[in-house]
């Protein structure tokens, strides 16, 4: 069975308890890897300066304590594999849902189902809906 490693464990920690309970059952199921909870000022302007994000701090639901926001990548992690990513957010989603957990992803902001009408893809953020 799959498990997180120390520094998904790590990172876990800085999550709102709802986001630490649905990654914590979706690794039972499907290995992934989490890459960032919490992200503060410096991380954040970094991020927003490289295209990464749209918001700077401390708008980002990233930079609350607990973060609200989570970045999660199915593991072994492939950044090419575009494909795995959208397979492995139907996993989340559908878990989610069965766990009445509301959050959004990042390949379909506005949770139409849609993901062709995403302009600003980030393919391994999850967040509290």
């Amino acid at each position: 069975m799959p498990r997180f490693g120390k520094g998904s464990l790590f990172q876990l920690q800085s999550v709102h308890p709802d986001l630490q309970e649905l990654f914590k059952e979706v690794v039972k199921h499907f290995d992934c890897s989490v890459i960032e909870g919490f992200r503060g000022k410096e991380k954040q302007d970094r991020a927003y300066n490289e295209g990464k994000t749209k918001v700077k701090f401390p708008k980002g639901k990233h930079n609350q304590i607990p973060s609200e926001a989570i970045d999660v990548s199915p593991y072994p992690i492939d950044w090419d594999d575009k494909e795995r990513f959208y397979y492995f957010a139907g996993f989340v989603m559908g878990v989610a849902s069965q766990m009445d957990f509301k959050i959004r992803w990042g390949g379909d902001w506005n949770n139409d189902t849609q993901v062709k009408d995403t302009r600003f893809k980030d393919l391994v953020h999850y967040e509290i809906y």
